[in-house]
């Protein structure tokens, strides 16, 4: 039975949309699967992994029956890959097989039933509804992704914290060593509402996002949040857990401040981290009149110096830090330049954009 006639990328473009969050190996069969289903002349493709659920609609009307089948997402995206751009690919489908034709080449790939398929149960209770372009969101979570923690025994950590309050969206990451805070302004006022959405949902939601103008409609519930945009519709579940007060860590009283040229500081950062130590990543920073001094140094007792010019003409200060954590923020800001807070040796650095009130990245010392 004939299922569908098309151009390769019609069908390749959505498909690898969703198969990013396909897991190869996993306890149920299915969900190694990607959902294929025509109505009328629209197709639709899904993969979920029970957490994340993302559905995109193939480009322009295709001819063909209504139907409904699953099979291989990862098998069914490398055969297509393989397949010259432009040409023409006929999907069958007989005794229980997905036939894929195109030009001179012949692929079957194993199915099982449409009607066995899992999909996420609808959301329940209060939603609240907002719209912002799709840039302003991407770049948002550019600003805050990397600061959240990875398979932390905290589970609330492995994730970003959303707040609706008023005109304002926030995003707030943190691993329980370093802390990033952005936020936006909305269109209209809306309630306030926390959730704390699963690390490989932001991971995923940032890799399709892009630089346009275009809206993404974006609706929170208590037990899940649906991201829409363009032909594409993620639902994901939150994770279940209170997320730390993160006003408490942003430190409001550091007097040592400076503004350093980033992509100098970056630099120099990079080059110090070299010899640093591999396990602990620590750097001294030393603060001194018109001084900012880095030091690295390993357990093989190798050093590296590094001195910038800065603006400074306050008390002298010596502190630790992960040279990672610094490298992260600067890696994810554009500006030219960034500003720093400091206390003592045992309080936390705040780092800021200048005429940028809505970004906050504040790390914690470290002994070294």
């Amino acid at each position: 039975m004939l299922l569908l006639q098309a151009e390769r990328d019609q069908i390749l473009k959505p498909l690898s949309t969703v198969t990013g969050i396909v897991e190869r190996r996993h306890t149920l069969p299915i969900l190694s699967n990607v959902y294929l289903e025509k109505k009328g002349q629209q197709v639709s493709f899904m993969a979920t992994d029970l957490e994340i659920q993302i559905t995109s609609h193939a480009p322009g009307d295709l001819n063909g029956g209504d139907f409904a089948i699953t099979t291989s997402a990862k098998k069914f995206q490398d055969i297509l890959r393989a397949i010259p751009d432009g040409t023409q690919v006929l999907l069958e489908h007989a005794d229980n097989k997905l036939l894929l034709k195109a030009g001179k080449s012949r692929f079957n790939l194993q199915t099982l039933p449409a009607e066995d398929f899992p999909s996420i149960a609808p959301a329940t209770g209060n939603t609240i509804s907002f719209s912002l372009e799709q840039k302003a969101l991407r770049q948002l979570l550019s600003l805050v992704q990397y600061a959240m923690a990875h398979q932390d025994i905290r589970y609330y950590l492995n994730g970003l914290c959303i707040v609706t309050e008023g005109q304002e969206l926030r995003l707030v990451a943190t691993d329980g060593h370093r802390l990033a805070f952005a936020s936006v302004e909305l269109a209209s006022p809306v309630e306030r509402s926390e959730i704390i959405l699963p690390r490989k949902t932001v991971l995923e939601l940032y890799k399709l996002l892009d630089e346009s103008d275009k809206p993404i409609q974006v609706d929170v519930s208590q037990n899940q949040v649906r991201f829409a945009f363009g032909d594409v519709l993620l639902v994901s579940k939150v994770v279940d857990g209170k997320f730390p007060d993160y006003n408490r860590v942003i430190p409001l009283n550091n007097t040592k401040l400076l503004t350093i040229d980033r992509v100098q500081l970056q630099q120099a950062l990079q080059r110090a981290a070299i010899l640093s130590n591999e396990k602990f990543r620590g750097v001294r920073v030393v603060l001194m009149n018109g001084l900012f001094r880095i030091i690295c140094s390993n357990s093989e007792q190798e050093e590296a110096q590094e001195e910038l010019e800065v603006d400074y003409q306050g008390e002298a200060l010596d502190v630790g830090f992960n040279i990672t954590y610094l490298l992260d923020v600067l890696n994810n800001v554009a500006n030219e330049s960034v500003n720093f807070a400091f206390g003592d040796a045992n309080s936390s650095a705040l780092a800021t954009l200048p005429g940028n009130d809505r970004f906050k990245y504040v790390v914690m010392p470290m002994r070294i």
